[in-house]
């Protein structure tokens, strides 16, 4: 895998709905790892410490390996909460994303089929609103400008659709880039042309690297 989409850093997607009396609230977050995800989880039952369920699911990355994925019924029967929402949360494409619906109980009993469509509806509404960036793996380069040019060639770069992922100032200005794997030859025509040879790149590895938009 070389790209997946994952929600934006930082940010907690909610939302609220309704059914037979019972309110079920939706929240999304980025969780990359097992302690991120129950973090967000225990978060939410801080938050909301007297509803009835707070149910859970959550799916992440790992290089080498198939993506982590749990779940979790919290206290609704076996199968009506939990899987539907990871369900809609594998749906979804994103990774590195974790979902809690919190429910405050109404009186009235839904029954197991109408709490798979309560917890999965409520989870894919939210889901759709979840503001998503694209971690991509990338090839990176490093190129040494001289400061009178800096300025000029990094905007350059930057309209080409080059990704400037850290800048050192020395005697030289010191850039890293980052390109789809693959992109050296190109990227050493682009320079060749805009420097007139006079800069090229060295590799510098590969790295994941966040890209806006999914």
């Amino acid at each position: 895998m070389e790209r997946y989409p994952l929600p934006a850093a930082g940010k907690v997607t909610e939302h609220e709905v309704e059914i037979k009396r019972s309110r079920f609230i939706a929240l999304v977050a980025r969780a990359q790892n097992e302690e991120e995800a129950r973090g967000f989880i225990e978060s939410v039952r801080e938050r909301f410490p007297d509803a009835r369920h707070h149910c859970s699911a959550y799916v992440y990355y790992q290089d080498g390996a198939q993506p982590v994925e749990r779940s979790s019924d919290d206290g609704e029967p076996s199968g009506t909460a939990g899987k539907p929402m990871l369900d809609v949360l594998k749906g979804s494409g994103m990774l590195d994303v974790c979902a809690v619906v919190v429910r405050y109980f109404g009186g009235i009993k839904l029954g197991a089929g109408g709490l798979v469509h309560a917890y999965g509806g409520t989870l894919s509404e939210a889901v759709a609103q979840v503001d998503r960036v694209t971690r991509a793996q990338r090839e990176l380069y490093t190129i040494e400008v001289e400061h009178a040019e800096a300025g000029r060639l990094e905007a350059d770069l930057r309209a080409r659709g080059y990704d400037i992922q850290d800048t050192q100032y020395g005697a030289a200005v010191t850039y890293t880039l980052a390109c789809a794997p693959g992109g050296r030859d190109g990227l050493e025509a682009e320079l060749a042309a805009l420097t007139q040879g006079r800069v090229t790149p060295r590799a510098g590895g590969r790295a994941w690297v966040e890209l806006p938009g999914a």
